[in-house]
């Protein structure tokens, strides 16, 4: 592929998911300025291999479109998709800070599968890690969860969502009343206090969990 095609398609991903440069540069541990360098002016010509692999399983796209070769293929079968697993924990206590979002790695997952839980597209459902226990016996210190960034604000129902709180992201179980559309926040652990009567214009809501995986002792 030539390499202002490899630029074009990046380029139209970022556009297309509206992601942004200094985002993806801080993905693959660069400088704020290096994707819209190298997009804008051709500084680096290639993309390494470590920076392609990334943004590839980012995107969940064949790292030959970022200029592999030819013969390379690091696509999954066409029945299995990859879903981006970020360095990212959700508190389910104090509050964790949610900066410095980074791609860990991506697990792959049956695309039926994923229709039936929950008709997500793949690239708007992330794993990331609970941390704390005020979500305990539901979730666990540990966990990792599987957030769907798509159901959100416009679609909130009573479920367990990822909260952004100031500067922390959150996990909390939210109870909706159908009559005056307002909302608790709370916790399943009793030890915990809740958050009563909110606003839900005034809630952040990151997405909502639709899935989870623990470590079995």
């Amino acid at each position: 592929m030539a390499e202002v095609d490899q630029r074009a398609a990046l380029d139209r991903l970022i556009t297309e998911r509206r992601e942004d440069y200094a985002g993806l540069s801080r993905l693959i541990g660069r400088n704020p300025a290096y994707i819209q360098q190298f997009i804008k002016r051709g500084s680096p010509k290639r993309l390494s291999e470590k920076d392609r692999r990334i943004l590839a399983r980012y995107f969940g796209v064949d790292e030959r479109t970022f200029g592999a070769d030819p013969d390379h293929s690091d696509e999954p079968s066409p029945d299995m998709c990859r879903i981006a697993r970020l360095d990212l924990s959700a508190s389910a206590g104090p509050g964790s800070v949610g900066d410095g979002e980074r791609l860990i790695s991506s697990v792959s997952f049956d695309r039926r599968w994923l229709r039936r839980l929950c008709g997500a597209r793949p690239e708007d459902l992330s794993i990331i890690e609970v941390e704390g226990d005020s979500m305990s016996p539901t979730l666990f210190d540990g966990d990792e969860i599987m957030v769907n960034i798509s159901d959100s604000a416009g679609r909130l129902r009573d479920g367990i969502y990822v909260l952004r709180n100031d500067d922390a992201l959150v996990v909390k179980r939210l109870a909706i009343n159908p009559a005056t559309r307002r909302a608790t926040v709370k916790s399943d652990n009793p030890a915990y206090p809740l958050w009563p009567d909110c606003d839900l214009s005034e809630l952040a809501i990151v997405g909502r969990v639709v899935w989870t995986a623990r470590k079995v002792s």
